[in-house]
């Protein structure tokens, strides 16, 4: 008896004394904490485990590091636009984009996201187009290819790259793959045995260290990159897995938004790619002109905008919430997950509210349950606020699109919800050009022609069952 008194003494204190560091020192927003503290209320030992795996704040301190020759260069370019665009006088290209000057300001600011517009941007909302492409322009390349994917797998698009990436470093090309050690957790060790063995260089973000224990669990790469030369960069959705083709019955056809880029953005693309990498592997690419070496090859302006856990601001967020609040017509969003904070909720509602077209589509199935819950319940808000709703029927929607106006844009690996925005590490490509818009609008259109409007009366309708489990996912969305 005493031992056990003695146990369940220790328990309590020692939650008191987690709870305390999570209100006062790991310095959380309210909602996560608040969701934290009832996990180890009700769940005192197993909600300590929890919170080591799912809950710890990152060590921010110097998790990118990069050669200083790039560093300062990138800085003196951001210091020459920021300068520019308060002084109104950055030229730019299309003069309708100087609307707009305050969102590139953000993006400088919160990111050192320099602005480019000499680039050509290619659309690709399907699978086997955008991987034709690629393998493409992996056949041409001369130099070097850097590929980032959070899902890499062994099936028959996996080995397509493979032996295409093998063939290169065959002939001298330069290979490099980075994936996420958790969302490609499914590749065995003989595959990347194998790539090493002829010639790729292959590294996972943070890989698991001991029997399998992964404590940055909680923390993954999400990013999407592929540069080829330095001249090509490739940013979007799309994975390297057959079910990004549609050749899975469970998902069917896989609805998603990939870029091919050529122009200065590219560089912005290379520059994400090598942190990423030089954190991940112990051999750092450093600064080489042949890294960088794009050709102007367009007039898309474009900035490329990275967010994580290891910075201070949730810099994709905030534009996307600095996009909502510069619509005056009509906004456009695809996201196969809707969890969004208090903040972008309330944008998007003061939008409606405004006379703004506020329209959403989600996909009608889900891939993580308790996410697909919580969405429905967030479009419920969102019908309150007279906004338009869609339900993509054709396969799963897996597209991160966001389009104002016909005139700005985003594209990336940013979904709408709180891990994306505070958890993952993302990269977007924001679009400022009125061609590139309206085409991202026209595939929206053509996606409503299949998909079902959810109408406010339609919502109000679902069963007893679905409210139960709308509520429950949305009480513990903070923390999916």
């Amino acid at each position: 008896m005493g031992i056990l008194t003695f146990l369940l003494g220790f328990i309590i204190v020692f939650n008191i004394l987690l709870g305390i560091s999570i209100v006062f020192l790991e310095r959380k927003n309210a909602t996560a904490t608040w969701a934290w503290l009832m996990v180890l209320l009700f769940i005192p030992v197993l909600g300590f485990v929890l919170y080591l795996i799912f809950g710890r704040t990152l060590n921010k301190k110097r998790i990118f590091t990069w050669d200083n020759k790039s560093r300062s260069e990138v800085k003196k370019v951001v210091q020459q636009q920021l300068q520019a665009i308060k002084e109104k006088r950055l030229d730019f290209f299309n003069k309708e984009m100087e609307d707009y000057a305050s969102i590139a300001y953000l993006h400088l600011r919160n990111d050192e996201a320099v602005f480019t517009q000499d680039n050509d941007v290619q659309i690709f909302t399907d699978g086997l187009e955008k991987f034709d492409a690629l393998l493409n322009d992996m056949e041409h390349a001369k130099n070097h290819i850097h590929l980032q994917y959070y899902i890499l797998r062994n099936d028959e698009l996996g080995k397509r790259i493979s032996e295409t990436l093998i063939k290169k470093a065959k002939e001298g090309v330069e290979v490099r793959v980075l994936y996420d050690d958790m969302g490609s957790r499914s590749i065995n060790s003989k595959f990347l045995k194998r790539l090493r063995r002829e010639g790729i260089q292959i590294e996972a973000f943070f890989p698991s260290r001991f029997l399998h224990i992964n404590l940055e669990i909680n923390y993954r790469n999400h990013r999407k990159l592929a540069i080829i030369d330095g001249e090509i960069g490739y940013i979007g959705g799309f994975n390297i897995g057959d079910e990004y083709l549609g050749k899975k019955k469970r998902f069917g056809y896989w609805r998603d938004t990939h870029l091919r880029v050529r122009g200065h953005a590219v560089q912005s693309m290379q520059t994400r790619f090598v942190l990423d990498w030089n954190h991940a592997s112990r051999r750092d690419i450093l600064y080489e002109e042949r890294y960088y070496n794009p050709l102007p090859s367009g007039n898309v302006g474009m900035q490329i905008v990275s967010s994580g856990p290891d910075s201070q601001w949730e810099q994709i967020k905030n534009g996307y919430i600095k996009m909502i609040l510069s619509a005056k017509e009509f906004i456009c969003i695809q996201t196969p997950y809707f969890i969004p904070d208090e903040s972008l909720l309330d944008a998007l509602r003061i939008a409606s509210f405004s006379g703004v077209q506020v329209r959403l589509m989600i996909p009608n199935k889900p891939d993580h349950p308790f996410v697909y819950w919580a969405t429905l319940s967030y479009c419920g808000d969102l019908l309150d606020a007279g906004a338009e709703v869609y339900i993509y029927q054709n396969g799963f929607l897996h597209a991160k699109t966001i389009v104002v106006d016909g005139k700005i844009a985003s594209v990336g690996t940013a979904n709408i919800d709180v891990r994306s925005f505070r958890l993952n590490f993302e990269v977007n490509a924001f679009l400022y050009d009125m061609g590139i818009s309206k085409k991202l609008v026209a595939a929206f259109n053509d996606d409503i022609k299949l998909s079902t409007q959810m109408t406010k009366k339609l919502y109000d309708r679902r069963t007893i069952g679905i409210r139960f489990k709308e509520s429950i996912s949305r009480l513990i969305s903070p923390v999916l």
